[in-house]
């Protein structure tokens, strides 16, 4: 069965920087640390990467550019200004693009907040994780909780146009007092958004190998259910999955991954999704994760270690796995237009998650969304989206 696709999706740019200071015990993004950072050589190969990959979009405009890592505010106001600057001539970056650079809370980078947002930077992303001191030594941060106020203090002053922050729980020895008492400070300080996630014991990392003393699942849902209801009471919205935002202040290029918008990917172990309309076909494609492979490599076909075109039958759950981290899902008629597969081949198993309570389907506006007992258990409604259960 070919795909019917009469138009692309919208389009994101994705840049990975994957430097960080210390490689923290949870983590399992592709991040690396090193005594020297190669900024210019490295903002080189990016741009180098974009001209690669500019036949592939050529034309489409870009609704926003998102700068993750790693800890890309490890690079200069200059680095990415200048990075900026030439992505706009190379592509058609929307002038209302929504700009995001992660950052982490130490003293050197919150100095630099003020020129990052003169550089051209429009939304800020901080790595906050706890404002307890204890929990972030077990995290292995290097900042402290002090450290963590005065820069969303620093960067809300800096005139964003929207500051989030990453908060974790069900951290090791958490209690949900503790746990409330890192939400109620967030709230207090009032950033746009708050990201609160759970941790995670992911393969590949420090903790997965050596695991430590986590809250059990009773304990942990009993955190996740109370941060919610205060991020709730505080007028912060539960637009995603992990993401709660005061109104406007959603982020709009991550909005984008979840209506299953394209993405250009640049950068060392950067991942794309891109939708070529006349071939008929769904593309994802991963750049080498290693930077210094990558940095010799980028600007030609070698840096590219990966390609995948996806299959009718893996569609519904691509776009399900991400559609369904939206509360209130997305247009029925997202479907058919950003997979290229019909509607109709999907509607019985539709109809029958509706039926279960899974799944809330409402005629009217045209729209599908996940019923609260399929945002609790999003990973055993996902599996019903698999190729085996259809």
């Amino acid at each position: 069965m070919s795909l019917v696709l009469k138009h692309p999706p919208p389009l994101a740019l994705y840049i990975h920087i994957p430097w960080c200071v210390r490689k923290c015990p949870y983590c399992d993004f592709n991040s690396h640390v090193t005594e020297q950072i190669p900024e210019a050589a490295y903002i080189d190969a990016l741009l180098a990467d974009v001209q690669l990959e500019l036949p592939l979009v050529w034309g489409r405009r870009i609704h926003s550019v998102f700068i993750g890592g790693g800890t890309p505010s490890l690079f200069s106001p200059h680095a990415i200004e200048h990075l900026l600057t030439q992505l706009r001539a190379l592509l058609p970056i929307s002038p209302h693009a929504e700009i995001t650079l992660e950052a982490n809370p130490g003293s050197v980078e919150a100095a630099r907040f003020a020129d990052f947002r003169a550089a051209g930077i429009n939304r800020l992303s901080i790595g906050v994780q706890s404002f307890n001191d204890k929990h972030l030594h077990a995290l292995g941060r290097i900042h402290d909780a002090n450290a963590a106020i005065r820069a969303i203090e620093t960067a809300l002053r800096a005139d964003f146009a929207s500051v989030n922050i990453d908060l974790m729980y069900a951290l090791p020895e958490q209690t949900l007092a503790e746990a409330l008492a890192d939400v109620h400070t967030a709230i207090a300080l009032q950033p746009g958004q708050i990201s609160y996630y759970q941790l995670t014991l992911e393969p590949n990392t420090a903790f997965f190998h050596t695991p430590p003393p986590l809250p059990d699942d009773d304990n942990a849902w009993d955190i996740q259910l109370a941060g919610r209801a205060a991020l709730a009471a505080a007028g912060y919205i539960g637009y995603e999955t992990s993401a709660f935002a005061r109104a406007g202040h959603q982020c709009r290029h991550n909005i984008n991954y979840w209506e299953f918008g394209d993405y250009l990917g640049i950068g060392a172990g950067a991942h794309g999704k891109l939708t070529f309309v006349n071939d008929a076909r769904i593309e994802r494609r991963w750049k080498m994760r290693s930077p210094r492979d990558y940095m010799q490599h980028a600007g030609t076909p070698a840096s590219l270690a990966g390609q995948h075109d996806l299959t009718p039958a893996e569609l519904p759950f691509e776009f399900m796995m991400n559609a369904l981290r939206l509360t209130e899902g997305v247009p029925i008629d997202y479907f058919a237009t950003r997979t290229g597969v019909a509607y109709s081949s999907l509607e019985q198993r539709i109809q029958t998650l509706v039926d279960e309570d899974w799944v809330a389907l409402d005629h009217a506006s045209r729209r599908f969304a996940p019923t609260q007992k399929g945002r609790d258990f999003l990973n055993d409604l996902l599996i019903k989206f698999l190729p085996d259960n259809a």
